[in-house]
């Protein structure tokens, strides 16, 4: 039996982390492990590398509720291993594993069996593994502590019976504070996600093995900022690429990387509104309907977006002080963060990907013609080259754009847009924000047989000039586009008509539309 005593009522009031250190002294004044177990605590070396989520859009947030997407985690650890049949915890996986992913080589025997032990202890579940022991009930009673023996003879849903020498009992339905205490923790919950394996070895010896697994519960991306020059012809172009966990656990000082591209997979993330939340224990009085379960641990993280909103409870570490490099690996882009840093449980962390000042871009007005007379709002697009002799010349990942204006000493967000992952060489387009100088409609101008006539007008309130284009969406299937103004463009298979606009003034396309 353990020397501490542990409060119920006071775990429930306990932060996180520092419901974590209690748990890893609680541990370590457990009795310890039956002949033939062997408790590895942490790795010691890891390596995580981070898969975006596979179906979330570059426009999309990180939805840090639910991340969607994976880690491949590789950890190295010397353990001892027994003669004969054994078993050997391995403490401090992450939460999220997929056990039947688990690889482990450098045991010289090979492993018999792999287990996740799941039931973690927690609130709950110390009180649920508490099942007919002895415990304390601890009562403030005019300022004074008064404690009672009492054991438990209920489960750890609804209200929370005990029987004490005066006969049975249901805690909380006093006006007084109560609280339970135990005095001992139960065999088998183990205070971090454990794989157990189970081998079997011919003679004692120490092997450094290495694991390696899928987990659940990580993404990332990368977010740039552009602050536009006084020139309006060129840009101060940041990134950061943005690592998020929603695993409980922590892997410290791990060479991390991470992954662009798309790898195909066909299960997905098990959605959080689907799971049982098994740390949170609250008992009601009897005959009063049990609270709400609170919502899951990883549902404490909010938003992140560089530029845009941070929401509350979110562990956001930055570090500028040295690059992320870039390799290859195969069609796909791998990202390696130079030094070893520590990937966070339910935390986020920004590490800086490029910093490339007065890159070449131009500002332009886009839009789109549907059929006839349907045209959309111009939005202002920012559009540059992903070429070295233009500033740039390196695989850029997916992610968020938001762009900023100097006014003065002050940098002033004038709108948010995103890019795809784009390789060397290709065009970068960032549509920033819907324009309010710059209009355009389409009129009827006139009709005859078995054809209709339009006038396109896009006029320019800006006391400059602008550079304009609208891409003419049209199926030719029902309409044929006829007697043009002037002479379309093709781009990437799209006709688009690109035109200047002066200052304060308009431009006009006609074209016919027959059938």
């Amino acid at each position: 039996m353990i020397a501490a005593r542990v409060s119920a009522h006071a775990i429930s009031r306990l932060s996180r982390r520092a419901w974590h250190a209690l748990l890893a002294v609680l541990v370590a004044l457990t009795p310890e492990l039956a002949h033939g177990q062997v408790v590895s605590v942490a790795p010691e070396r890891v390596a995580v590398t981070i898969y975006r989520a596979p179906n979330r859009r570059a426009d999309e947030e990180l939805d840090r509720n639910w991340l969607q997407g994976y880690a491949l985690i590789t950890e190295r650890r010397t353990i001892a291993i027994p003669a004969g049949r054994a078993t050997t915890r391995l403490e401090g996986v992450a939460a999220g594993i997929l056990p039947e992913s688990a690889i482990i080589t450098g045991l010289p025997s090979g492993v018999r069996e792999k287990n996740l032990d799941a039931d973690l202890l927690s609130p709950r579940s110390l009180y649920a593994r508490s099942f007919g022991r002895p415990v304390t009930i601890r009562r403030i009673i005019a300022g004074k502590t008064v404690e009672e023996p009492a054991i438990i003879r209920s489960g750890p849903d609804g209200a929370a019976v005990l029987q004490t020498r005066e006969g049975f009992i249901a805690a909380n339905c006093t006006p007084l504070e109560e609280s339970l205490v135990y005095d001992s923790v139960p065999a088998g919950l183990p205070a971090q996600p454990t794989l157990s394996i189970e081998t079997d070895a011919p003679t004692a010896s120490t092997a450094t093995i290495n694991l390696s697994y899928l987990a659940w519960g990580f993404d990332w991306q990368a977010n740039y900022v552009a602050t536009m020059r006084p020139d309006g012809q060129s840009a101060d172009l940041f990134a950061w690429v943005t690592l998020a966990s929603s695993d409980t656990t922590s892997f410290a000082d791990a060479e991390t990387m991470v992954v662009a591209g798309r790898v195909a997979r066909e299960d997905t993330a098990p959605d959080p509104d689907e799971r049982e939340d098994d740390d949170t224990f609250s008992s009601s009085c009897i005959g009063q309907p049990p609270p709400p379960p609170s919502p899951p641990a990883y549902a404490a993280m909010g938003g992140f977006v560089s530029g845009a909103r941070t929401e509350e409870m979110a562990d956001i570490i930055v570090t500028a002080q040295r690059r992320v490099s870039q390799e290859e690996l195969g069609d796909l882009k791998l990202y390696r963060v130079p030094d070893r840093t520590t990937v966070a449980a339910m935390a986020m962390k920004q590490v800086a990907l490029l910093n490339r000042p007065a890159v070449p871009v131009s500002i332009v007005y886009i839009a789109r013609l549907y059929g006839d007379d349907d045209v959309n709002t111009p939005t202002i697009a920012l559009r540059a080259v992903n070429k070295k002799e233009r500033g740039l010349g390196l695989p850029l990942p997916a992610g968020p754009v938001a762009v900023f204006q100097s006014r003065g000493a002050a940098n002033i967000l004038v709108g948010e847009g995103s890019i795809t992952d784009k390789a060397v060489g290709e065009d970068v387009e960032v549509k920033v924000a819907e324009a309010t100088q710059v209009t355009i409609d389409v009129d009827n101008a006139d009709s005859g047989d078995h054809w209709e006539g339009y006038v396109l007008t896009v006029r320019n309130a800006n006391p400059y000039p602008i550079r304009f284009e609208a891409t003419v969406d049209l199926d030719e299937a029902d309409s044929r586009l006829q007697r043009m103004s002037a002479t379309l463009m093709r781009k990437d298979g799209k006709r688009i008509w690109a035109v200047d606009v002066p200052a304060n003034g308009s431009r006009t396309l006609s074209y016919r539309l027959s059938w």
